[in-house]
């Protein structure tokens, strides 16, 4: 979506409206994640996203809060059956209040040109999402696709349904890491033609890379923890004397 003023006259608590806090990381103990949940949600952050293994802890933190839960599913590689995804959203979607869950398309298909299978391996997790009110974003994992390859998987997420296509899950090694640079988005931007919300994901670590990316009129992007205050200019003066 074109924002409707410059991305450096919004407020912070316009800016982290686009923020997906990324709580992610498998080593987190239960305070660290306590921790970073409740920072995002001091920021305002759209939403924390999180492990299906963190809903206990999350869920009660973001309650009443303007910030959401997102959780993934299927992550990082997207290899489980499709019956297996769609059966992960049902459970996770009928116990808990989830505004957005991200699920990782099978790019091994997209590389094989498979279309009509990564389509259907999406649609029936994208309905039980949306039965229970759940937006949906598609990661493409970008650094392991072309940019014909990228585009494809765009239109296969607007063709199962899905709200959002999302660029990286932060976790694909052995590849340069490019992440949601301005150039893999504006390829999102333009297959997606207006059909399907952007995400921005991987490598969102400056303030002038995140505004640049509003400007370009971006949707959404996933921001770990540590670069949150980075890109809102919230750290504290004495910690930039550090």
């Amino acid at each position: 979506m074109k924002p409707t003023k410059p991305a450096d006259e919004m407020t912070v608590k316009e800016l982290a409206r686009y923020i997906d806090q990324s709580v992610l990381k498998p080593e987190f103990t239960v305070e660290e994640i306590k921790k970073y949940t409740q920072e995002g949600i001091d920021f305002g952050c759209k939403t924390i996203c999180i492990n299906p293994a963190s809903l206990e802890v999350v869920a009660p933190m973001v309650e009443g809060t303007d910030t959401g839960l997102c959780v993934v599913c299927d992550f990082p590689f997207g290899l489980a059956t499709t019956e297996a995804k769609a059966m992960l959203a049902e459970e996770y979607c009928s116990k808990y209040d989830i505004e957005d869950l991200d699920i990782v398309a099978n790019y091994g298909w997209l590389r094989s040109g498979l279309h009509d299978k990564v389509v259907a391996d999406l649609k029936p997790l994208v309905e039980v999402c949306h039965k229970h009110g759940t937006k949906v974003k598609v990661i493409i994992e970008t650094e392991s696709l072309n940019d014909e390859q990228i585009a494809d998987g765009t239109r296969c997420a607007v063709e199962a349904g899905a709200d959002f296509i999302k660029s990286s899950t932060g976790f694909l090694t052995g590849h340069e890491s490019e992440g949601a640079s301005p150039r893999v988005v504006k390829l999102m931007m333009d297959a997606a033609n207006g059909e399907i919300a952007v995400k921005g994901s991987g490598c969102i670590r400056t303030r002038e890379h995140f505004l640049q990316l509003i400007d370009m009129g971006i949707d959404r992007m996933g921001v770990g923890y540590r670069s949150t205050p980075v890109v809102l200019d919230c750290i504290p003066e004495e910690a930039k004397n550090l």
